[in-house]
């Protein structure tokens, strides 16, 4: 029996971390960030991170929203280490002295490089703590400090330099931030930051950070250092409406006081709310969607008769892309016939399909513009071949934005037609 996507609560799949008990490795997520999840009406769906589960992502669907947490360091490899300038024996240097992070995780890498792409993609809620951060970044084009001590802390004043982990208090560690004005991480601190110096005390534990900041995002919060503890893409937030693509470099989870479970602040939890709030918010909408699709059912005669069109439309879709006509002019023909007969269609629709090359009557001139389309990409390739990395990866930034705006726009006006046909 196929299950009801109305009646699943909203999920909010969370990548395990891997330590080594009794000899056995075992998979592990704090249970903080549990705790918060379910006490704001989501579920929180563990994915181990074994060998060949990013294979298996499909199987975790419906995916309603996306949090990473801890790990270890980032593969250098999947951002621009070499920028670094660090030597063979300052790497060595930091291997032994940060043994428990710099163990490269291929696998879990992977698979939160994987559910990053496809919040991006799909704009699925994404809450990324400490790691989760550095993983959003870079797979938006950002890139990281390999070592804050080496590349950052080494170089400054003393007055102005930052302890960003304290392996002997981890939980009690704090260290001041700067909070930026008219961000959401000011609006949920607002009552607690004084007006003057916009600052407060976070819990950090990490010897890697954000070194340039992905084009999409916008910084919420900086150290005494510079160094950024804070970023959304303010064009993906609006957790009423099931958006929320965020980065935390510090842990509001673990800011409480001693020998309690009280916040520091009324504001810590807040980022685990709005991230749930996009989560329910996204899943009603895409149920909404799912049963807009459900009520839509066709007899046997009926469906044969949409595969026929869609065959129709799909042909000429090929002539227009490719500029190919191997199939017979009869295949096009219910597609035209269509368009010429089915009253369901308003005027505006109708043309709209026949500028797309719905119908053989006007593919050949769509031939002619797929040539000057050619033409245009090798320009383009040539353009961009003479193009830096960063100007590649800033150009991919602001296409991938485009891209979800589209869909975005493209989900609305696909909702509107079909709630236009079934209302003829």
């Amino acid at each position: 029996m196929a299950t009801d996507l109305s009646v699943i609560l909203p999920r909010v799949l969370i990548v395990s971390r891997r330590t080594v008990r009794k000899n056995k490795f075992v998979d592990f997520v704090g249970e903080y960030h549990l705790d918060l999840i379910v006490s704001y009406g989501a579920v929180p769906v563990i994915v181990p991170r074994v060998t060949g589960v990013h294979m298996l992502l499909d199987s975790f669907e419906p995916i309603h929203g996306v949090l990473l947490c801890e790990g270890e360091d980032i593969d250098p490899s999947l951002y621009e280490a070499e920028a670094s300038n660090l030597s063979a024996e300052e790497l060595e240097e930091i291997r032994r002295l940060h043994a428990s992070d710099t163990a490269i995780d291929t696998e879990k890498d992977t698979i939160e490089m994987r559910l990053a792409k496809l919040c991006l993609e799909r704009n699925i809620p994404y809450l990324g703590i400490c790691r989760g951060s550095q993983v959003l970044n870079v797979a938006c084009g950002g890139t990281l400090y390999q070592d804050l001590g080496k590349e950052l802390t080494d170089k400054l004043p003393l007055n102005e330099r930052v302890v960003h982990m304290d392996y002997d208090n981890y939980d009690g560690h704090r260290h001041s931030v700067t909070v930026v004005d008219n961000t959401p991480l000011h609006q949920w601190f607002k009552d607690s930051v004084e007006d003057e110096n916009m600052e407060i005390l976070v819990n950090s534990y990490h010897h890697q950070g954000v070194k340039r900041l992905a084009q999409r995002f916008v910084p919420m919060a900086f150290a005494l250092d510079g160094l950024i503890e804070g970023f959304y893409d303010p064009d993906a937030y609006n957790p009423e409406e099931g958006k929320f693509i965020m980065g935390l470099q510090f842990h509001p989870e673990r800011m409480r006081k001693v020998d309690s479970d009280e916040f520091d602040y009324p504001g810590c939890p807040f980022a685990y709310k709005e991230f749930a709030k996009a989560v329910i918010a996204y899943q009603k909408k895409l149920n909404g969607l799912t049963n807009v699709t459900k009520s839509l059912k066709l007899n046997q005669e009926m469906e044969k008769k949409r595969k026929i069109i869609i065959r129709s439309f799909s042909t000429a879709r090929n002539i227009y892309e490719h500029g190919r006509n191997s199939s017979k002019e009869s295949e096009l023909e219910a597609g035209a016939e269509f368009l010429e007969s089915n009253t369901a269609l308003s005027l505006q629709q109708e043309n709209r399909l026949k500028q797309m090359g719905a119908t053989v009557r006007n593919s050949s001139s769509y031939i002619e513009k797929l040539k000057l389309n050619e033409k245009r990409e090798r320009v383009a390739r040539n353009v961009m071949g003479k193009m830096s990395v960063e100007q590649l990866s800033d150009l991919m930034s602001f296409y991938q934005m485009m891209g979800q705006i589209c869909s975005e726009v493209l989900e609305r006006k696909l909702h509107e037609l079909v709630n236009e046909l079934s209302s003829s």
